[in-house]
């Protein structure tokens, strides 16, 4: 199966065999918790391995590709009937956050297997 980042219809971003992150960020993240995720990420166990054992191999022993889609919403507070989104990191910072823990997660795998819905230089 393929991973598919799509915007407005438009593909943005794809992979293959791997995971999809989806990343939403708080606005109390900080530095350490970003490279905490990155390793959990990168050697979280949820593939079988050759034998067809469950749960043995992570994305890095298998050489799969991860793709990470900045998710706002995910910080959603209902509030009511409303969405309240108070404690999801303002767009500026995320935006700088998001690209950050992509470069961390480049670094710490292989930049070519690492792919995200957005990027902002």
């Amino acid at each position: 199966m393929d991973w598919v980042s799509t915007v407005g219809g438009e593909q943005i971003s794809s992979i293959g065999r791997g995971l999809c992150v989806l990343l939403g960020l708080s606005v109390e993240d900080t530095q350490k918790e970003l490279e905490h995720i990155v390793r959990k990420i990168l050697n979280l166990r949820v593939f079988e391995d050759e034998s067809g054992k469950q749960w043995s191999k992570s994305v890095m022993d298998q050489q799969y590709e991860v793709l990470c889609v900045s998710q706002f919403t995910l910080h959603c507070i209902l509030k009511g009937n409303k969405p309240d989104y108070h404690m999801a990191m303002p767009t500026e910072q995320a935006e700088t956050f998001y690209n950050s823990f992509l470069e961390h997660l480049r670094k710490a795998y292989k930049p070519e297997f690492v792919k995200g819905n957005i990027e902002v230089k």
